[in-house]
C-alpha cells in the first residue's frame, strides 16, 4: 500500500497526544527529551533508543476498511485520463547552476517531488532524497531529477519524513557516504543502521537535534507509514523545522501530509517560520486521499496557518501518484494564493531545478 491508498480524516489535537518511548538505560526519557525541546533543549546525536510497537494511535483518523477499497477498486480512478496527461510536456523543468549560499542566507534548490537541496547555517542537507528514475508500483518520472548528482556539494545531513517509497528511497541513499549525519522518524534508524549509517538521529514529535549551525526540529503531520505489509505504522511520519540558528532562519518542510490542527500548533511553536515547503499535489480522487494529502488550496491555508512569510509547493510534476491532470496542481495553487490575497513574489512556484535564495 502507498500513498494514493491512503484515507483519514481529522480528530482533536488532544487525541492524538504523543505517547512516551522507552530509552536506553542512562539517557532521558522521550517524554523528558519532548519537554526539553520545548525548553530550546536538543536530544544527542546518534542516541539509541527504543520505541513503542506501533505508532497507530497518532494516526489522524483510522486506515481505510474493505468498503473504502471496494469503491476505489469500482471507480478506478488513480491515474489522469488522456486529457489530464496533455500537459506532460508543459510541466515546469528549468535546471541551473546551485547559488551561492553567503554566511546568513538560506538557498533552496527544488530536485522534483518531496527532495529539496537546501543550504543553511554552513550545512548542506537534502530532504526526501529521490533521485531514482523509477520508484516501487509507480510509472517511471515524468521530469527528470532537477539537480544532478555530481553537480552536489558534499552532503552534511538529510531529513526523512516517513517511510513510504517516494520519500525514503534506499536506492539513492546508498550513494550517500555512511557517515552523512541522517536525521529521521521514531523507530527508522534500526532500517538506516541496517544500511551502514553510523550518525543516525531518530526523533519524536516536538524534539530536536542539533548539527553545526543547524537545528533540526521533527513535527507532526498528517499521514501514516508503511513499507512492507507487515510494518504498518510501526514507525513514525511527520515534517521538519530547519533553524540557521546564527541568522534565526526557519524553513519548514513538510513531507507528505493532509490538512489540519497540526499546522496552526507548528506556527505556534515554531514563529517566524521564512519559508514552508508544502505539497500540492496527489489528490484526487478527493475523497480517498483527503486526509493524507493536502490539496493546492489546502496548502496555501495551511501556509497561512504556519504564519510562514513564504510558500514553495512540492509533491507534484514528478510521479503520477493519482488522478489529477498533471499541471492542475500549479494553476490552482497559484488562484488560491491570488484569493487570499498574498504577495504573488511570496509564492515560490519554482519549476524543477530552479533555485531561491533569502
Amino acid at each position: 500500500m502507498r500513498d494514493q491508498t491512503e484515507r483519514r480524516a481529522p480528530v482533536p489535537a488532544a487525541a492524538a497526544a504523543p505517547p512516551a518511548a522507552v530509552d536506553r538505560p542512562g539517557a532521558r526519557t522521550a517524554s523528558g527529551g519532548r519537554g526539553a525541546a520545548r525548553r530550546g533543549g536538543a536530544r544527542p546525536l546518534g542516541e539509541v533508543r527504543r520505541w513503542p510497537r506501533s505508532f497507530a494511535d497518532r494516526l489522524t483518523t483510522p486506515l481505510p476498511g474493505l468498503r473504502a477499497f471496494a469503491r476505489l477498486a469500482r471507480e478506478g480512478a488513480l491515474r489522469p485520463g488522456p486529457e489530464g496527461l496533455l500537459g506532460i510536456p508543459d510541466l515546469p523543468y528549468e535546471p541551473g547552476p546551485l547559488p551561492a549560499a553567503a554566511p546568513g542566507t538560506v538557498a533552496v534548490t527544488w530536485a522534483g517531488h518531496a527532495s529539496w537541496v537546501l543550504r543553511l547555517g554552513g550545512l548542506t542537507v537534502l530532504t526526501d532524497p529521490v533521485w531514482s528514475r523509477r520508484i516501487l508500483g509507480t510509472p517511471a518520472r515524468l521530469t527528470a531529477v532537477g539537480v544532478r548528482w555530481a553537480d552536489l556539494p558534499p552532503v552534511d545531513a538529510v531529513v526523512i519524513s516517513h517511510n513510504h517509497y517516494d520519500h525514503l528511497d534506499a536506492a539513492t541513499l546508498k550513494r550517500l557516504p555512511r557517515h552523512t549525519a541522517l536525521f529521521v522518524p521514531a523507530g527508522l534508524a534500526r532500517w538506516c543502521r541496517r544500511r551502514g549509517f553510523t550518525r543516525v538521529t531518530e526523533l519524536d514529535w516536538w524534539e530536536s537535534a542539533e548539527l553545526g549551525g543547524v537545528r533540526f526540529d521533527f513535527v507532526p503531520a498528517h499521514h501514516w507509514s508503511k513499507r512492507s505489509l507487515l510494518d504498518t505504522c510501526r514507525t513514525l511520519w511527520g515534517g521538519w523545522v530547519l533553524t540557521d540558528l546564527a541568522a534565526g532562519k526557519k524553513v519548514y518542510f513538510a513531507g507528505d501530509t493532509g490538512y489540519g490542527h497540526w499546522f496552526g500548533e507548528i506556527g505556534r511553536r515554531h514563529p517566524g517560520i521564512d519559508l514552508a515547503l508544502l505539497p500540492i499535489g496527489a489528490y484526487a480522487p478527493r475523497w480517498w486521499l483527503r486526509d493524507v494529502h493536502a490539496d493546492p488550496e489546502e496548502a496555501v491555508r495551511a501556509c497561512r496557518d504556519l504564519g510562514a512569510r513564504r510558500m514553495a509547493p512540492m509533491h507534484w510534476a514528478t510521479f503520477v501518484l493519482s488522478a489529477e491532470p498533471v499541471l492542475e496542481p500549479l494553476l490552482r495553487a497559484r488562484a488560491a494564493w491570488s484569493r487570499a490575497a498574498l504577495p504573488r513574489e511570496d509564492l515560490w512556484d519554482l519549476a524543477i531545478g530552479a533555485s531561491r535564495t533569502f
